[in-house]
């Protein structure tokens, strides 16, 4: 197969692959990227948040990059919007 179109028969097999890497792993992490920066934008005042190094409490106030966390009675920590890895609960 010495042909003009050995050539394109050698990519096809490289494209198809690239291929199924975008469908298994690169859309899956955008999209979890943009459902967790969502999440970030919705977090209001009293919503119990965990961040990703474990740490449980509850939001008392909302800044431009950061949060301000009641962790303990008279204890709070100014953390930023990133860290946070879920919302336990949403008060009302």
């Amino acid at each position: 197969m010495q042909g003009p179109n050995s050539g394109m028969l050698q990519i096809v097999p490289l494209i198809f692959i690239f291929g199924i890497f975008y469908f298994l792993i690169i859309r899956p992490q955008q999209k979890k990227q943009k459902d967790h920066l969502a999440m970030i934008q919705n977090i209001k005042k009293n919503d119990e948040v965990v961040t990703v190094g474990g740490v449980h409490g509850t939001v008392i106030n909302v800044k431009e990059k950061t949060f301000i966390v009641r962790i303990d009675e008279n204890v709070k920590v100014e953390i930023d919007k990133s860290s946070v890895a879920y919302i336990k609960k949403v008060r009302q």
